[in-house]
């Protein structure tokens, strides 16, 4: 079991590094009170490798944060889950610039002014931040390199991957709700029109054959793929891990299939990305 405590102060990121977190494959678990830390872990323990990571974020709202935290911490590391501390910090300027921009008072503010509550917040986080295993100063940093500085720390080479789902459809059934791109290659003949490959697939060597074999299907397939190449790049850096590629023709039955399982084949190479192929409509027919 991995146990990570994720805290810092209010503002700094600690709901964008939770979402990261639980991308990654984590179970993250928002503001449990400090004495029930220790419990969620035996029981994530228990679950006979249904958990095995758990995040805990931790705030101010427990008043008795950080004599409760570190007494928690000491306790797992004596049971040896070797918790490692995520402490997430700005400057002042900065955390006020966030808060005003949201027009949210700080949880510490009380009749104060935001300043000081920020100052309240650091002082009282201090003796957590001297434990933490990394600390991430994200004054300078856009929520996508916040990302890539946690998905470092602790993503693993699965986790940080690309997720992409090569699907085909059929047109008269619908466009997919959930494509992030779709791609038309009603331009290929159709070979439904052929009459020993109508009652077959794209899947059955003849028609994947044939349509590979018609002028254009290579050219698209290689053109494609190297836009791909560039726009999965591109998601990668924004830290989007899943990405739909629908591929449509009529009937979702022969020219989508084989195309989409060829481009399927090349993808799988790439580095960065696992690949999966969905025939949506494939036997609607």
């Amino acid at each position: 079991m991995e146990v990570a405590v994720v805290s810092g102060l209010s503002g700094a990121g600690r709901s964008t590094a939770a979402k990261c977190m639980e991308d990654l494959g984590w179970f993250v678990v928002d503001n449990l009170p400090p004495e029930l830390i220790s419990t969620m872990v035996e029981l994530g323990a228990q679950a006979r490798g249904a958990i095995t990571k758990v995040a805990v974020v931790m705030d101010v709202r427990s008043r008795a944060f950080t004599d409760d935290l570190s007494s928690v911490i000491k306790d797992l590391d004596a049971r040896g889950y070797k918790p490692r501390v995520l402490f997430l910090e700005a400057t002042d300027a900065v955390l006020v610039s966030r808060f005003e921009q949201v027009k949210r008072s700080h949880p510490m503010q009380g009749d104060g002014r935001l300043i000081d509550g920020i100052g309240a917040e650091r002082a009282l986080l201090t003796p957590l931040r001297e434990e933490a295993d990394l600390i991430l100063d994200t004054s300078a940093l856009s929520v996508h390199q916040l990302r890539a500085k946690i998905e470092d720390a602790f993503g693993t080479e699965t986790s940080t991957q690309t997720k992409v789902t090569v699907l085909s459809f059929g047109y008269k059934y619908g466009l997919p709700m959930d494509a992030d791109l779709v791609m038309d290659v009603r331009f290929l003949p159709n070979p439904f029109w052929i009459p020993e490959l109508r009652d077959q697939t794209g899947l059955d060597g003849e028609v994947s054959n044939y349509v590979l074999g018609q002028e254009g299907a290579t050219d698209f397939l290689d053109r494609y793929h190297e836009l791909l190449r560039l726009v999965g790049a591109g998601y990668r850096r924004e830290g989007k891990r899943y990405l739909t590629l629908a591929i449509g023709c009529t009937g979702g039955k022969h020219r989508s299939v084989a195309l989409s399982e060829a481009l399927a084949a090349r993808m799988s190479d790439e580095d960065g990305m696992t690949v999966k192929v969905v025939h949506r409509d494939l036997g609607r027919e």
